[in-house]
């Protein structure tokens, strides 16, 4: 969850924040992810709002989502992050998440997915990573993958930043 976290609420906005004018960007992606957690899973009436949120959503996400999978795999391990990403991340039911995820846990050697407790209900999710399952020992190296990573994207926008002050 930490790795959905950190993409949904502070890359992909830098994101939208930056392609966009000022905090246009922002504000439209935080927007979309609002509209799609509330309406997106809608049946009924609703549901063609529903799925117009989740479409919509969906496609403001797919280049972020590329950009923090990439960044995750250069502050990690790169070579099993872009293993997990093109092997692994196409068989989570959001494509999306699947490379977020796929590329932070073979980032940080864990395995992620396996079934899980939901409502009462086993939900069956792909496995994701490779190495040993991840616990909470992994959550020092999953936020020290997050934080090389924003000091990444940061240093990034600084030297774009430079480069346009020169020209």
């Amino acid at each position: 969850m930490v790795l959905v976290d950190s993409h949904r609420r502070v890359f992909a906005v830098v994101f939208w924040f930056v392609l966009l004018p000022g905090p246009t960007g922002a504000i439209l992606y935080r927007l979309a992810t609002f509209l799609d957690e509330r309406w997106g899973a809608q049946t009924g009436e609703l549901s063609a709002f529903g799925n117009f949120a989740r479409r919509a959503f969906t496609a403001l996400d797919w280049l972020p989502a590329r950009f923090t999978g990439a960044a995750f795999a250069v502050v990690g391990d790169f070579e099993d992050a872009v293993y997990c990403w093109r092997n692994q991340a196409s068989k989570w039911p959001d494509p999306n998440l699947g490379i977020v995820l796929a590329s932070g846990a073979g980032a940080m050697g864990v395995r992620l997915g396996m079934p899980i407790l939901d409502k009462g209900v086993v939900a069956d999710r792909p496995e994701l990573g490779l190495g040993e399952p991840a616990d909470t020992g992994h959550l020092d190296s999953t936020v020290g993958l997050v934080w090389r990573s924003l000091v990444m994207w940061l240093l990034l926008l600084l030297l774009v930043s430079l480069a346009g002050a020169v020209t």
